[in-house]
This record gives C-alpha cells, structure tokens and sequence, in this order.
C-alpha cells in the first residue's frame, strides 16, 4: 500500500468495490509466496546435517572421479607387458591361496573344523541367538522372582 491510500490517522481509506479486494487478494497472495521461499531458504541453511549430508556426497563422487582418472592414467602410462605380468601374477597369488586353503582343511583335525564350522554359524546368527539368550534369562529371572514371594 501506498501512502496516498491512506488517511490521516493511519487506517486505509476506502477504495472503490471490486478493484481494490482482488488487487489486496493478489498482493497478499504475492507476499505468502515470497514468505514461504524465504522459510524455506532459512530452514535448508538451519539444516547443518543435511548440509553436512549434500557436502558428503559431493565429496564422494568428486573422490571416485578422481580416483578413476587416476585409474585410467595409470593403466594407460603401463607398458602392456608389464599390465599382462601384472595379471599373471593375479592368477598365480589366488590359485596359490586357493591350495593354501585346500591344504589347511586336510591338515585341521576334523574336531577343531567342526567348532570352526560351528563358531562361523553362530556368528551368521548372532541376532536371533541373542534374542534367545535374552528371553533365557528374562525367563529365569521372571521364575526366581516368583520363587521369592512364595
């Protein structure tokens, strides 16, 4: 509002039907807007994790972009024979390990394989081993409190 539409004790003086309602609706409209963007920006600069989040990210991509260039340099700038040596040896280190761990096996006692099998199970199972263990003992300490008041 202008001072013009006003009077002289501060109240809007009276404006002819029609014109100045949908005129007063859009301004009021406008305002909303622009209030709700700027609640908006001041929430997203508030925001410190989900900035922290955005900074993450773009740091991770620019990393593995780097890290690919680098990559590429490197297996452009190797002489081809170093790269199919490179490769042989590869092949060699993992069929070394793979006798390795044929010859572990038939050297373990078949006991101790067992508990190793045994521990690698529980492990794959913790979750539901614990969960049984804790409703164990919920139960034993639900009985002996009963025991008690007997």
């Amino acid at each position: 509002m202008n001072d013009d539409a006003r009077t002289n004790i501060g109240t809007p003086a009276p404006t002819p039907a029609g014109s100045g309602s949908a005129e007063l609706r859009d301004q009021v409209e406008r305002t909303r807007d622009e209030l709700g963007r700027t609640v908006e920006a001041l929430a997203a600069k508030a925001d410190i994790k989900a900035q922290a989040k955005e900074r993450a990210a773009l740091v991770t991509e620019q990393i593995r972009e780097k890290t690919g260039h680098a990559a590429r340099l490197v297996k452009d700038k190797t002489p081809d024979p170093l790269l199919e040596k490179a490769a042989q040896a590869a092949e060699q280190m993992e069929e070394t390990a793979a006798k390795a761990a044929r010859y572990a096996t038939d050297q373990t006692p078949d006991p101790l394989l067992e508990k190793a099998g045994q521990a690698a199970a529980a492990r794959a199972n913790r979750t539901p081993l614990l969960v049984v263990g804790a409703a164990v003992v919920v139960f034993l300490l639900v009985r002996r409190g009963r025991g008690h008041r007997r």
